[in-house]
Protein backbone atom coordinates (compact mmCIF):
# COMPACT_ATOMS: atom_id res chain seq x y z
CA UNK A 1 0.00 0.00 0.00
CA UNK A 2 1.33 3.31 -0.77
CA UNK A 3 -0.11 6.87 -1.35
CA UNK A 4 0.68 7.45 -5.30
CA UNK A 5 -0.84 11.15 -5.24
CA UNK A 6 -1.88 13.97 -3.23
CA UNK A 7 -3.45 16.84 -4.56
CA UNK A 8 -4.42 20.08 -2.26
CA UNK A 9 -6.55 22.51 -2.70
CA UNK A 10 -6.88 25.82 -0.04
CA UNK A 11 -5.45 23.67 2.40
CA UNK A 12 -3.57 25.42 4.91
CA UNK A 13 -0.51 27.28 3.80
CA UNK A 14 -1.23 25.45 0.29
CA UNK A 15 -3.23 27.55 -2.72
CA UNK A 16 -2.83 24.59 -4.51
CA UNK A 17 -0.64 21.62 -5.19
CA UNK A 18 -0.33 18.60 -6.71
CA UNK A 19 2.44 15.91 -5.74
CA UNK A 20 3.15 12.02 -7.07
CA UNK A 21 5.00 10.08 -5.15
CA UNK A 22 6.52 7.09 -5.72
CA UNK A 23 7.22 4.05 -3.28
CA UNK A 24 9.51 3.55 -0.92
CA UNK A 25 11.44 6.07 1.15
CA UNK A 26 10.36 9.51 0.27
CA UNK A 27 12.32 12.08 2.17
CA UNK A 28 10.11 15.48 2.08
CA UNK A 29 13.45 18.53 3.45
CA UNK A 30 12.85 22.29 4.31
CA UNK A 31 13.07 24.86 7.20
CA UNK A 32 10.48 24.78 9.70
CA UNK A 33 7.49 26.45 9.34
CA UNK A 34 7.12 25.76 5.51
CA UNK A 35 4.56 23.35 5.71
CA UNK A 36 6.27 19.77 5.75
CA UNK A 37 3.96 19.23 8.86
CA UNK A 38 0.75 20.30 6.82
CA UNK A 39 1.88 17.28 3.97
CA UNK A 40 1.79 14.43 6.58
CA UNK A 41 -1.20 15.72 8.11
CA UNK A 42 -3.25 15.52 4.61
CA UNK A 43 -1.77 12.14 4.40
CA UNK A 44 -3.53 11.05 7.65
CA UNK A 45 -6.58 12.69 7.31
CA UNK A 46 -6.79 10.73 3.61
CA UNK A 47 -6.90 7.64 6.52
CA UNK A 48 -9.28 8.84 9.36
CA UNK A 49 -10.40 12.08 7.92
CA UNK A 50 -9.57 13.80 11.09
CA UNK A 51 -6.25 15.84 11.66
CA UNK A 52 -3.91 14.73 14.46
CA UNK A 53 -3.31 18.41 15.28
CA UNK A 54 -6.45 20.04 15.75
CA UNK A 55 -10.28 19.73 16.45
CA UNK A 56 -10.72 22.54 14.71
CA UNK A 57 -11.38 21.73 11.40
CA UNK A 58 -11.38 25.79 10.22
CA UNK A 59 -7.46 25.51 11.04
CA UNK A 60 -7.08 22.99 7.93
CA UNK A 61 -9.02 25.27 5.70
CA UNK A 62 -6.38 28.30 3.84
CA UNK A 63 -7.85 31.92 4.96
CA UNK A 64 -8.63 32.37 1.54
CA UNK A 65 -11.35 30.72 1.19
CA UNK A 66 -12.47 30.82 4.85
CA UNK A 67 -15.72 33.03 4.15
CA UNK A 68 -19.11 31.17 4.46
CA UNK A 69 -21.44 30.56 1.62
CA UNK A 70 -23.51 33.31 3.58
CA UNK A 71 -21.02 36.50 3.01
CA UNK A 72 -20.99 35.42 -0.62
CA UNK A 73 -24.17 36.40 -1.39
CA UNK A 74 -25.44 32.53 -1.54
CA UNK A 75 -22.57 31.52 -3.59
CA UNK A 76 -20.85 28.26 -2.91
CA UNK A 77 -17.83 28.96 -0.87
CA UNK A 78 -14.69 27.64 -2.07
CA UNK A 79 -13.94 24.38 -0.87
CA UNK A 80 -10.42 23.03 0.64
CA UNK A 81 -9.68 19.71 -1.33
CA UNK A 82 -7.35 17.01 0.09
CA UNK A 83 -7.12 14.49 -2.94
CA UNK A 84 -5.41 10.87 -2.82
CA UNK A 85 -4.54 8.38 -4.43
CA UNK A 86 -3.86 5.36 -3.25
CA UNK A 87 -2.42 1.80 -4.76
CA UNK A 88 -3.26 -1.43 -2.84
CA UNK A 89 -3.94 -4.96 -3.33
CA UNK A 90 -7.58 -4.89 -4.40
CA UNK A 91 -6.58 -1.61 -6.79
CA UNK A 92 -6.34 1.73 -6.78
CA UNK A 93 -8.63 3.88 -4.29
CA UNK A 94 -9.74 7.87 -4.96
CA UNK A 95 -10.36 9.21 -1.32
CA UNK A 96 -11.66 13.04 -1.25
CA UNK A 97 -11.80 14.95 1.92
CA UNK A 98 -13.82 17.95 0.92
CA UNK A 99 -14.04 20.71 4.07
CA UNK A 100 -16.19 24.48 3.63
CA UNK A 101 -17.16 26.44 5.79
CA UNK A 102 -21.29 27.35 5.81
CA UNK A 103 -21.86 29.65 8.59
CA UNK A 104 -20.68 31.69 11.22
CA UNK A 105 -20.84 30.80 14.47
CA UNK A 106 -19.91 33.49 16.54
CA UNK A 107 -16.83 34.28 18.68
CA UNK A 108 -16.17 30.08 18.95
CA UNK A 109 -15.43 29.88 15.19
CA UNK A 110 -17.69 28.90 11.87
CA UNK A 111 -19.80 26.12 11.18
CA UNK A 112 -18.48 23.79 8.57
CA UNK A 113 -19.54 20.87 6.43
CA UNK A 114 -17.35 17.72 5.44
CA UNK A 115 -17.60 15.37 2.70
CA UNK A 116 -15.90 11.96 1.93
CA UNK A 117 -16.09 10.25 -1.19
CA UNK A 118 -13.96 6.91 -1.83
CA UNK A 119 -14.09 5.97 -5.60
CA UNK A 120 -16.69 8.27 -5.97
CA UNK A 121 -19.06 7.09 -3.61
CA UNK A 122 -20.12 9.46 -0.63
CA UNK A 123 -19.07 8.16 2.84
CA UNK A 124 -18.74 8.64 6.53
CA UNK A 125 -15.63 9.24 8.69
CA UNK A 126 -16.43 5.48 10.12
CA UNK A 127 -16.75 4.29 6.42
CA UNK A 128 -13.37 5.45 5.33
CA UNK A 129 -11.61 4.63 8.47
CA UNK A 130 -9.70 1.31 7.61
CA UNK A 131 -9.32 1.47 4.02
CA UNK A 132 -6.18 3.03 4.49
CA UNK A 133 -3.66 2.22 6.74
CA UNK A 134 -1.62 4.84 7.97
CA UNK A 135 0.95 5.07 10.58
CA UNK A 136 1.69 8.81 12.06
CA UNK A 137 4.67 9.55 14.75
CA UNK A 138 4.61 13.49 15.42
CA UNK A 139 6.71 15.20 17.82
CA UNK A 140 3.64 15.54 19.54
CA UNK A 141 3.74 11.56 20.57
CA UNK A 142 5.94 12.60 23.28
CA UNK A 143 2.46 12.68 25.31
CA UNK A 144 1.74 9.38 24.50
CA UNK A 145 4.55 8.91 27.48
CA UNK A 146 4.22 12.17 30.10
CA UNK A 147 0.14 12.71 28.72
CA UNK A 148 -2.97 11.96 30.63
CA UNK A 149 -4.70 8.73 29.91
CA UNK A 150 -6.63 9.82 27.07
CA UNK A 151 -3.90 10.07 24.46
CA UNK A 152 -2.99 6.50 25.49
CA UNK A 153 -6.63 5.26 25.11
CA UNK A 154 -6.56 7.08 21.18
CA UNK A 155 -3.93 5.94 20.49
CA UNK A 156 -5.30 2.03 20.94
CA UNK A 157 -8.69 3.57 19.77
CA UNK A 158 -7.34 4.54 16.13
CA UNK A 159 -5.09 1.19 15.83
CA UNK A 160 -7.90 -1.04 16.55
CA UNK A 161 -10.01 0.82 14.37
CA UNK A 162 -7.91 0.40 11.65
CA UNK A 163 -7.28 -3.33 12.27
CA UNK A 164 -11.04 -3.83 13.18
CA UNK A 165 -13.84 -2.01 11.80
CA UNK A 166 -16.27 -3.56 13.99
CA UNK A 167 -14.50 -1.62 17.28
CA UNK A 168 -15.03 1.66 16.04
CA UNK A 169 -18.25 0.74 15.75
CA UNK A 170 -18.54 -0.54 19.24
CA UNK A 171 -16.61 2.39 20.43
CA UNK A 172 -19.46 5.32 19.16
CA UNK A 173 -22.03 3.22 20.43
CA UNK A 174 -20.01 3.24 23.99
CA UNK A 175 -19.23 6.67 23.75
CA UNK A 176 -23.07 7.83 22.63
CA UNK A 177 -24.10 5.79 25.82
CA UNK A 178 -22.00 7.38 28.28
CA UNK A 179 -23.36 10.85 27.03
CA UNK A 180 -26.48 9.56 27.14
CA UNK A 181 -25.92 8.57 30.81
CA UNK A 182 -24.00 11.17 32.32
CA UNK A 183 -26.88 13.33 31.39
CA UNK A 184 -29.37 11.54 32.77
CA UNK A 185 -26.97 11.29 36.05
CA UNK A 186 -27.48 15.17 35.63
CA UNK A 187 -31.14 14.82 36.12
CA UNK A 188 -31.29 12.53 38.59
CA UNK A 189 -28.90 14.57 40.76
CA UNK A 190 -31.00 18.01 39.88
CA UNK A 191 -34.01 15.66 41.04
CA UNK A 192 -35.46 15.97 37.86
CA UNK A 193 -34.96 11.77 37.14
CA UNK A 194 -35.57 9.19 38.52
CA UNK A 195 -32.56 6.61 39.33
CA UNK A 196 -34.42 3.82 38.09
CA UNK A 197 -34.29 5.02 34.70
CA UNK A 198 -30.09 4.15 34.54
CA UNK A 199 -31.37 0.52 33.93
CA UNK A 200 -31.15 0.50 30.45
CA UNK A 201 -28.64 2.74 29.87
CA UNK A 202 -26.33 0.30 32.76
CA UNK A 203 -27.18 -2.26 30.48
CA UNK A 204 -26.16 -0.49 26.91
CA UNK A 205 -22.39 0.47 29.22
CA UNK A 206 -21.82 -3.17 30.06
CA UNK A 207 -22.56 -4.95 26.55
CA UNK A 208 -20.46 -1.80 24.43
CA UNK A 209 -17.76 -1.82 27.06
CA UNK A 210 -17.34 -5.16 27.66
CA UNK A 211 -16.68 -5.91 24.36
CA UNK A 212 -14.74 -2.76 24.30
CA UNK A 213 -12.47 -3.78 26.78
CA UNK A 214 -11.79 -7.26 25.93
CA UNK A 215 -10.56 -6.19 22.35
CA UNK A 216 -7.90 -3.92 23.90
CA UNK A 217 -7.18 -6.21 26.29
CA UNK A 218 -6.41 -8.85 22.78
CA UNK A 219 -4.78 -5.85 21.15
CA UNK A 220 -2.06 -5.13 23.48
CA UNK A 221 -1.52 -8.76 24.25
CA UNK A 222 -0.41 -8.72 20.87
CA UNK A 223 1.32 -4.87 20.62
CA UNK A 224 3.75 -5.52 23.90
CA UNK A 225 5.90 -7.89 22.33
CA UNK A 226 6.37 -6.16 19.18
CA UNK A 227 6.89 -2.27 20.87
CA UNK A 228 9.22 -4.57 23.35
CA UNK A 229 11.42 -5.60 20.08
CA UNK A 230 11.29 -2.16 18.66
CA UNK A 231 12.61 0.05 21.99
CA UNK A 232 15.14 -2.82 22.14
CA UNK A 233 15.99 -2.42 18.89
CA UNK A 234 16.78 1.69 19.94
CA UNK A 235 18.20 1.51 23.01
CA UNK A 236 19.41 -1.76 24.00
CA UNK A 237 20.83 -0.68 27.11
CA UNK A 238 17.23 -0.60 28.78
CA UNK A 239 13.76 -2.45 28.70
CA UNK A 240 10.52 -1.22 27.87
CA UNK A 241 7.12 -3.15 28.87
CA UNK A 242 3.43 -2.31 28.76
CA UNK A 243 0.09 -3.61 29.97
CA UNK A 244 -3.65 -2.90 29.13
CA UNK A 245 -4.92 -1.68 33.24
CA UNK A 246 -9.08 -1.47 32.41
CA UNK A 247 -10.63 0.58 35.52
CA UNK A 248 -12.77 -2.45 35.91
CA UNK A 249 -12.24 -5.65 34.68
CA UNK A 250 -14.35 -6.39 31.76
CA UNK A 251 -15.86 -9.40 33.57
CA UNK A 252 -16.51 -7.12 36.60
CA UNK A 253 -18.35 -3.98 34.63
CA UNK A 254 -22.11 -5.16 35.89
CA UNK A 255 -21.21 -5.29 39.63
CA UNK A 256 -18.89 -1.86 39.58
CA UNK A 257 -22.22 -0.43 38.94
CA UNK A 258 -24.53 -0.12 41.55
CA UNK A 259 -21.67 -0.28 43.80
CA UNK A 260 -21.31 3.27 42.53
CA UNK A 261 -24.17 4.88 41.75
CA UNK A 262 -24.50 7.67 44.78
CA UNK A 263 -21.33 8.65 44.02
CA UNK A 264 -22.02 8.86 40.00
CA UNK A 265 -25.02 11.11 40.50
CA UNK A 266 -22.98 13.04 43.27
CA UNK A 267 -20.48 14.17 40.42
CA UNK A 268 -23.11 13.94 37.55
CA UNK A 269 -20.58 11.74 35.39
CA UNK A 270 -20.05 7.94 34.66
CA UNK A 271 -17.11 7.28 36.93
CA UNK A 272 -16.46 2.90 36.05
CA UNK A 273 -15.93 1.67 32.21
CA UNK A 274 -12.83 1.64 29.51
CA UNK A 275 -13.58 5.46 29.15
CA UNK A 276 -11.23 5.64 32.50
CA UNK A 277 -8.54 2.57 30.94
CA UNK A 278 -5.18 2.98 31.20
CA UNK A 279 -2.18 1.78 28.96
CA UNK A 280 0.92 0.97 31.27
CA UNK A 281 4.17 1.88 30.51
CA UNK A 282 7.09 1.19 31.96
CA UNK A 283 10.64 1.35 31.58
CA UNK A 284 13.46 -1.33 33.63
CA UNK A 285 10.39 -1.51 35.65
CA UNK A 286 9.74 2.08 36.72
CA UNK A 287 6.34 4.27 35.46
CA UNK A 288 7.52 5.95 31.98
CA UNK A 289 5.00 8.60 32.66
CA UNK A 290 6.48 9.93 35.76
CA UNK A 291 10.09 8.88 35.77
CA UNK A 292 11.21 9.31 31.86
CA UNK A 293 13.26 11.70 30.65
CA UNK A 294 12.32 13.89 27.35
CA UNK A 295 14.74 11.44 25.49
CA UNK A 296 13.41 8.22 26.47
CA UNK A 297 9.75 9.24 26.53
CA UNK A 298 10.34 10.20 22.45
CA UNK A 299 11.99 6.91 21.96
CA UNK A 300 9.08 4.75 23.77
CA UNK A 301 6.85 7.03 21.22
CA UNK A 302 8.68 6.38 18.48
CA UNK A 303 8.69 2.18 19.58
CA UNK A 304 4.71 2.46 19.76
CA UNK A 305 4.42 3.58 16.48
CA UNK A 306 6.97 1.19 15.24
CA UNK A 307 4.99 -1.39 16.88
CA UNK A 308 1.61 -0.13 15.34
CA UNK A 309 3.12 -0.56 11.89
CA UNK A 310 4.56 -4.32 12.82
CA UNK A 311 0.89 -5.26 13.77
CA UNK A 312 -0.95 -3.54 11.35
CA UNK A 313 1.10 -5.11 8.50
CA UNK A 314 0.36 -8.56 10.75
CA UNK A 315 -3.03 -8.17 10.99
CA UNK A 316 -4.10 -6.67 7.44
CA UNK A 317 -1.82 -8.57 5.79
CA UNK A 318 -0.81 -5.58 3.62
CA UNK A 319 1.76 -2.51 5.00
CA UNK A 320 0.48 0.87 5.95
CA UNK A 321 2.20 3.50 4.90
CA UNK A 322 4.08 4.99 7.25
CA UNK A 323 4.34 9.05 8.15
CA UNK A 324 7.44 10.14 10.15
CA UNK A 325 7.07 13.70 10.57
CA UNK A 326 10.69 15.26 12.03
CA UNK A 327 11.33 11.86 13.74
CA UNK A 328 15.31 11.75 12.87
CA UNK A 329 15.55 15.24 15.34
CA UNK A 330 17.10 14.28 18.87
CA UNK A 331 18.35 10.54 17.74
CA UNK A 332 21.85 10.01 17.61
CA UNK A 333 23.61 8.44 14.07
CA UNK A 334 23.16 4.94 15.63
CA UNK A 335 19.47 5.35 15.86
CA UNK A 336 19.04 7.53 12.84
CA UNK A 337 19.90 4.62 10.97
CA UNK A 338 18.12 1.96 12.77
CA UNK A 339 14.68 3.93 12.31
CA UNK A 340 15.54 4.07 8.66
CA UNK A 341 16.15 0.99 7.98
CA UNK A 342 13.22 0.09 9.59
CA UNK A 343 11.08 2.16 7.39
CA UNK A 344 12.53 0.77 4.93
CA UNK A 345 11.09 -2.07 5.71
CA UNK A 346 7.69 -0.77 4.74
CA UNK A 347 6.75 -0.06 0.93
CA UNK A 348 6.09 3.09 1.44
CA UNK A 349 6.81 5.85 4.17
CA UNK A 350 7.24 9.60 3.92
CA UNK A 351 9.90 11.40 5.98
CA UNK A 352 10.21 15.19 7.14
CA UNK A 353 13.36 16.88 8.12
CA UNK A 354 14.59 20.43 8.42
CA UNK A 355 18.31 18.83 8.76
CA UNK A 356 19.23 17.47 5.40
CA UNK A 357 22.64 16.94 6.78
CA UNK A 358 20.81 13.93 9.13
CA UNK A 359 20.31 11.99 6.05
CA UNK A 360 23.17 11.89 4.30
CA UNK A 361 25.59 9.03 4.94
CA UNK A 362 22.91 7.21 5.85
CA UNK A 363 22.79 3.46 4.40
CA UNK A 364 19.28 3.43 3.27
CA UNK A 365 18.38 6.12 0.39
CA UNK A 366 15.20 7.43 -0.44
CA UNK A 367 13.42 6.83 -4.22
CA UNK A 368 12.86 10.52 -3.73
CA UNK A 369 13.51 13.59 -1.88
CA UNK A 370 11.42 16.74 -2.29
CA UNK A 371 12.19 20.16 -0.96
CA UNK A 372 9.66 22.38 0.72
CA UNK A 373 9.64 26.44 0.60
CA UNK A 374 6.70 28.72 1.18
CA UNK A 375 4.29 26.09 0.07
CA UNK A 376 6.41 25.14 -3.08
CA UNK A 377 7.83 21.40 -3.66
CA UNK A 378 10.36 20.78 -5.84
CA UNK A 379 11.66 16.97 -6.64
CA UNK A 380 15.54 16.94 -6.20
CA UNK A 381 18.28 14.66 -6.34
CA UNK A 382 18.21 11.94 -3.68
CA UNK A 383 19.80 12.86 -0.80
Amino acid sequence: MYLSRLSLTNYRNFLSLELKLPPGLVFIVGDNAQGKSNLLEAAYLLAIAKSYRTNVERELIHWSAQKPAATLGGQPAQQTIIHGEVEQQGGRLRIIVGLRVVSEAGAGGALGEKQIRVNGVATTAAGLVGRVNTVLFAATDIELVHGPPAHRRRFLDILISQVDRAYLRTLQRYQRVVMQRNHLLRLIRDGRSSPDDLDFWDSELVKEGTALVARRSQIVQQLAPLATRAYTGLAPEEEMSMEYQPSVAAEALAGALPSQRAAEIKAGMTLPGPHRDELGLTINGVLADTYASRGQARTVALALRLAEAALLRQERREEPILLLDDVLSELDPARRRHVLEEAAGYQQALITSAEPAALRDMPVKPAATFTLQKGQVELRSPV
